[in-house]
């Protein structure tokens, strides 16, 4: 029912981050044990974030407009968009005390705790979200309402003032600028997160959007002024004779004066500026010169910051097409070995040996505790063991993939290496039985007693699995007399 609009879907974006469908199923699981009222970062629910981007930026680009252009006449249009997005930015607040977390720490796990998720909110994006959600929008429709209905000439023109006053307030609302920042972050998360392309185009989108952002606040801010000075004869306004021009004229008047101010060519008109005009053009060459610095910033980071490790893989898969053209093997096994790398190497070059060989042995140890504790903890032998012992053992796993179709070991064949599965679906198979296999599970516990397996395993899927040998098995057992006997 509704509920399954609050879980994980099942997309690539849930399978990069969980690495298997048996994973995302369990994430549902657990979600739905939990018994509480969550919206999974994962879920459909999610989506409403690219709603709520766009109804920002439209609030980001309406409200100044509407200030200094629109003369206090906006329209029922507007006043009823701006009342929409006032109850939409608090609902957004309510529903924040109820959306999981995605944290670089959290495990590849959603924090789905409802005290966590307030606390962190709290401590983070709720007082910034509380001033953006202030409803303005109710307080003018209200205000219009009684100014439109009083006929008294004296109320009316106070009544005037306190609008005029309120609109300006309005500016405050300008403050979902730093939500529409967030909004990108999360919405770089959900996301291909797999894909760096994606990444990129989300950066440089936000990049652009702020600066559009800071060039149309700066249009405004040029016609403002002189409307709060009742537009004096030396102001720009009077000089260009704009003053009965539509609203697109103006505005097209002062982005331009706001461009040419932040870019340094000119100050927008062949006379000098007024003393108040004078401040605006130094704002607006202070703001083009940091407009410049973020820009440069920016475009210096994404260039540096240009992933590595995928181009390392993309160079390595190039030469070994090349390899695999030349040696003439057939076009099946070109794409095998091709998959295989994708699911290997998941698009990401590592040096993985040289890693672990680099870092101190107590690193790797936390390293390997990390990736497949959990994983021995389930095998019967390795329960309630010796610490030192399970951390020998984790020295000597080895890390494998084996693809779709791939026979892992075969029955009756002398055994020389232990599984867990990681990550994946396999099948065991005999004359008599099967059973299927997934996340944490293990076989090939035979190498224990260097016997024959007793059944076939396939992959069903891509299966990554950390193997055991019966040598280092020995070799750790050789250290620890007591659990060798038993």
């Amino acid at each position: 029912g509704w509920r399954a609009l609050l879980l994980p879907q099942l997309n690539r974006q849930s399978l990069y981050v969980y690495g298997s469908e048996v994973a995302v199923e369990k994430e549902c699981k657990r979600q739905l044990e939990s018994g509480v009222f969550v919206i999974h970062p994962f879920s459909p629910m999610s989506y409403y974030i690219m709603v709520m981007m766009a109804i920002t930026f439209l609030n980001l680009i309406g409200i100044p407009m509407e200030i200094a252009f629109l003369d206090g006449d906006s329209g029922l249009a507007w006043e009823s968009f701006n009342v929409f997005s006032d109850t939409l930015f608090l609902l957004d607040v309510v529903l924040n005390f109820r959306m999981g977390i995605i944290t670089e720490d959290a495990e590849q796990e959603a924090i789905l705790d409802i005290k966590k998720i307030r606390v962190s909110y709290l401590r983070t994006w709720f007082i910034p979200d509380v001033i953006a959600a202030f409803p303005i929008g109710y307080i003018l429709l209200f205000a219009d309402l009684h100014y439109h209905n009083d006929d008294n000439p004296s109320k009316a023109n106070k009544m005037m003032r306190i609008l005029m006053f309120v609109r300006i307030l309005s500016l405050i609302r300008l403050a979902r600028v730093s939500r529409l920042v967030r909004f990108f972050n999360e919405v770089e998360k959900v996301s291909n997160a797999n894909l760096e392309v994606v990444r990129l185009f989300f950066r440089i989108l936000s990049l652009f959007m702020m600066i559009f952002l800071l060039c149309h606040w700066n249009g405004c801010i040029q016609y403002f002024v002189p409307m709060l000075e009742e537009f004096p004869t030396d102001c720009w306004v009077r000089k260009e004779n704009l003053m009965n021009s539509t609203v697109i004229v103006k505005y097209s008047w002062g982005v331009f004066r706001a461009l040419s101010q932040m870019i340094a060519l000119s100050y927008g008109s062949m006379d000098a500026p007024t003393y108040i005009e004078m401040w605006i053009v130094m704002v607006s060459m202070v703001s083009g010169c940091m407009m410049y610095t973020i820009l440069v910033a920016n475009a210096t980071t994404m260039i540096a910051n240009l992933d590595p490790a995928a181009k390392e893989y993309k160079s390595k898969m190039s030469r070994l097409e090349h390899y695999m053209a030349f040696m003439k093997l057939p076009p099946e096994l070109q794409l095998r070995i091709s998959n295989y790398y994708q699911a290997r190497y998941g698009g990401k070059w590592f040096d993985e040996k040289y890693i672990m060989d680099t870092i101190s042995s107590s690193l790797k140890e936390q390293v390997l505790m990390v990736m497949c504790s959990q994983l021995l903890k389930k095998v019967p032998m390795f329960q309630n063991r010796d610490e030192n012992f399970i951390n020998d053992v984790l020295l000597k796993l080895h890390y494998e993939v084996f693809q779709e179709g791939d026979v892992i070991v075969r029955q009756n064949v002398p055994g020389d290496r232990m599984f867990f599965i990681d990550h994946g679906e396999a099948v065991m198979e005999t004359e008599s039985y099967e059973r299927e296999l997934c996340d944490g599970d293990f076989f090939g516990t035979c190498v224990l007693t260097k016997g024959k397996h007793l059944a076939t395993v396939k992959a069903l899927t891509d299966c990554q699995c950390f193997s055991l040998s019966w040598d280092d098995c020995q070799e750790a057992l050789r250290g620890f007399p007591d659990i060798k006997k038993d």
